[in-house]
């Protein structure tokens, strides 16, 4: 299906308005004694300056940088725009224009290539650092489901040996506080009496906490709750 052309009023708008004042700067430049392609050269040069300047002056202001030597050339862009198109309402005689108007018109090339070349080889607006988040440190605790998968898909553990000869007893230390008890699921106690069942008919030993542990991987504390009820 072929799109629908539809009239803008604000773009039409934009074409006239861009070549009135393009009519009006040219016929200054003529007037001033710019005659043939370059008096043609002078409202291009003014509107590319000004275009150039509104860029340049967005960019920075986006990034959060200075923009006042953009809006500097901006400002004198615009005006040389719309002092053409002032002095071409009446108000000055086209045909006799003051010396002082000739020495403006002669010295715009100048000061547009100056203008353009600052705007050009500027230095480029800073990147916005954008803020890092952290993430939480507190670690939570698998779920029950988990768990039970990962300790599934796990390879079988390698034959342990017997463990070896207790050392001489020691002084007893003092006796520390024991910590708050952990809640268990019932579904993990169910599914560690499967593992610890396991454990021995490999290894012919009770499984102790750690390996309770780094089979389910779990926490310590649930792990030792764990051994404690299947004591």
């Amino acid at each position: 299906m072929r799109p629908t052309l539809r009239p803008d009023a604000v773009l039409v708008q934009a074409v006239i308005a861009g070549a009135l004042s393009f009519a009006h700067l040219h016929d200054l430049a003529e007037a001033a004694g710019q005659t043939g392609w370059k008096a043609w050269a002078y409202p291009v040069s003014v509107d590319l300056l000004l275009v150039a300047a509104w860029h340049r002056l967005r960019s920075l202001r986006a990034a959060g940088d200075s923009a006042r030597s953009a809006w500097t050339w901006f400002i004198v862009a615009l005006t040389a725009s719309l002092g053409a198109n002032v002095a071409t309402a009446g108000l000055l005689d086209l045909g006799d224009v003051p010396d002082w108007l000739r020495i403006l018109v002669a010295g715009w090339p100048a000061l547009a290539f100056l203008g353009g070349t600052l705007l050009v080889h500027s230095r480029e607006p800073r990147p916005v650092a954008k803020p890092v988040t952290s993430a939480p440190d507190t670690e939570q605790p698998p779920s029950v489901e988990a768990v039970i998968e990962r300790d599934d898909m796990a390879e079988p553990d390698p034959e342990i040996t017997p463990p070896p000869a207790l050392p001489s007893p020691e002084p007893e230390p003092e006796p520390v506080p024991e910590p708050a008890p952990v809640a268990v699921p019932p579904a993990l106690v169910a599914h560690a009496r499967k593992v610890a069942a396991d454990h021995r008919a490999r290894t012919g030993y009770p499984i102790d906490a750690d390996t309770l542990r780094a089979r389910l991987g779990v926490p310590p504390l649930m792990a030792n709750a764990i051994a404690s009820q299947l004591a």
